[in-house]
């Protein structure tokens, strides 16, 4: 019996129109590929990446307060993730902004890394709850992810009803054209059908890879698709039981590598070339997992050294190592901040404050007399890096 052709992994053209122009829209085959995925090809890739997820998934479950971790971590996946959209925030704006101090950038920066953290954290209270991975859970964060900031008024938790593009100032113009409105809803239908499959023959590292691609072809929001696009591999190794906390998020090297990402991706549609997208995928995987188990392999080793430098002051010891584990989930505060979340009192806590300053764990980043801040910079450099703002 003759073998179908790579063709069969194309999809379809059609002519859509926008404001009386005429533009050619993509609309996808159903997942899973057809010929299957080569899993042979990639078995290297792939065990690399689900050595380095059960390392990271195993430092998870060591960590003395996972929570904390996941606190800071999301933060920077969120910002990473909104950067890739455009937005010129810095972890410091963040924390600022969380803290209700000014951040250096444009309020609607900052909020919508803001909505990211909301998101993400509603979509996995969901998935605890016991819904499943699906259009209803994915419209859910949707509404999280543009209720402030620039798409606010861009039909949070609709999917989309008029022709949208990506690049270009029209679609006869664009780098992509996803699939007519009257497309979306099969095209997702198809998407949902194949995430609840029984698929033994694929791994879930591979569905996950696939499940991605196909959301962003389908892009069938106004607004918000490569955010979510990128929290539905989050969210899939969680329901799938790769992951028991959500700890991995390929922001980071989406961004490094963000014209091979967007290259490998048209490769996908075009030419039906989907394991080079998924050795891509495996690599940034397995990239990922290990740069987070080495960071919080440092984070832990900060936290030790800093908390034998105050265990050694002596009888003032105790406010300090309150003050301390405040720092981890707040690295950014002020003296009235940690007094009203310490219950201590004002003149303690700016004598303690100045021990850790004096101690380098705290460093003061205002050059003000009053309303000063003081940040737990070791630690936001940790955080911090590779999440520089993209240049303009």
């Amino acid at each position: 019996m003759p073998q179908p052709s790579r063709q069969s992994r194309l999809g379809r053209y059609e002519t859509t129109t926008v404001g009386g122009e005429a533009a050619r829209a993509f609309v996808p085959p159903p997942l899973p590929p057809i010929p299957p995925i080569d899993v042979s090809s990639l078995l290297v890739p792939l065990q690399r990446a689900q050595m380095a997820l059960g390392r990271l998934d195993g430092m998870a479950s060591i960590l003395p307060d996972t929570g904390l971790f996941l606190y800071m971590y999301v933060r920077k996946e969120a910002l990473l993730s909104s950067q890739i959209e455009g937005t010129q925030s810095s972890l410091s704006d963040l924390l600022l902004f969380e803290s209700d101090e000014a951040p250096g950038v444009p309020l609607d920066d900052v909020a919508e890394v803001s909505c990211y953290v909301a998101a993400l954290n509603r979509g996995l209270e969901l998935l605890r709850g016991g819904l499943p991975l699906s259009l209803r859970l994915i419209r859910e964060i949707h509404t999280v992810l543009l209720s402030s900031g620039r798409g606010a008024g861009k039909q949070p938790g609709e999917f989309r009803s008029s022709q949208n593009w990506i690049g270009g100032p029209r679609p006869s113009l664009a780098a992509f054209v996803p699939p007519p409105p009257q497309h979306v809803m099969p095209c997702l239908g198809d998407m949902e059908r194949f995430i609840h499959a029984d698929t033994p023959e694929l791994p879930t590292l591979l569905k996950a890879g696939l499940v991605h691609v196909q959301f962003e072809t389908i892009h069938p929001f106004l607004d918000g698709n490569g955010r979510l696009g990128r929290l539905l591999v989050t969210f899939l190794l969680c329901a799938e039981g790769m992951l028991r906390e959500p700890i991995l998020y390929l922001s980071l090297y989406l961004k490094t590598y963000r014209q091979t990402y967007y290259d490998l991706l048209q490769r996908v549609r075009e030419q039906g070339e989907w394991e080079a997208w998924l050795r891509f995928f495996l690599d940034g995987v397995a990239e990922t997992a290990e740069g987070a188990t080495e960071a919080a392999r440092q984070i832990l080793a900060l936290f030790a050294e800093d908390r034998a430098k105050i265990e050694a002051l002596g009888r003032s010891a105790g406010s300090a190592l309150r003050l301390h584990d405040l720092l981890k989930a707040q690295p950014l505060l002020s003296v009235a901040t940690a007094t009203a979340r310490l219950n201590l009192s004002h003149p303690t806590v700016g004598a303690t404050i100045t021990r850790l300053v004096d101690l380098g764990i705290l460093r003061e980043t205002t050059g003000r007399q009053r309303g000063r801040l003081f940040a737990y910079g070791r630690y936001i450099d940790i955080l911090s890096r590779g999440t520089e703002p993209l240049p303009r």
